[in-house]
């Protein structure tokens, strides 16, 4: 039920991100979502690819400091109250969500991905609740 992502760090200046795509382009590698966190001096852009082994060896390659998080990714309807309704499940069982971003499908309904401490936790928490998990095959 996870959800691998790579956070990739990089300093904030003109062009890195586009090193960082070029990188993966070389590698054959496929976005699937992504954002982007930044500061004054530094970046860091969390991906999911269609090959996430192959875009980290790719990215260490090219000499990019990464690290890899499991995310919990769950479906919601896409209209007004769902994901409150859903993060309404974690907020009455005290879980806290680090990070989250979503992923608009067509047909009416949305990819919610998140980041929490204690993940098996969550995941049989949202599982009791029936909560619609959906892991990296879904994409």
């Amino acid at each position: 039920m996870y959800i691998k992502q790579i956070s990739v760090f990089m300093e904030n200046k003109r062009g890195e991100l586009k090193r960082v795509t070029d990188a993966l382009k070389t590698g054959n590698v496929n976005i699937l979502t992504a954002s982007i966190a930044d500061t004054k001096d530094f970046g860091i852009w969390l991906i999911i690819t269609d090959d996430n082994e192959n875009a980290k060896k790719v990215l260490r390659s090219n000499g990019f400091l990464i690290s890899s998080d499991d995310l919990i990714g769950i479906e919601v309807a896409h209209e007004p109250g769902a994901l409150s309704d859903a993060l309404a499940v974690l907020d009455n069982n005290g879980i806290d969500i680090e990070y989250l971003y979503s992923y608009e499908k067509t047909d009416g309904s949305a990819y919610i991905l998140f980041r929490v401490h204690d993940t098996e936790k969550t995941i049989s928490i949202l599982n009791k609740c029936g909560v619609k998990l959906i892991d990296k095959s879904l994409f």
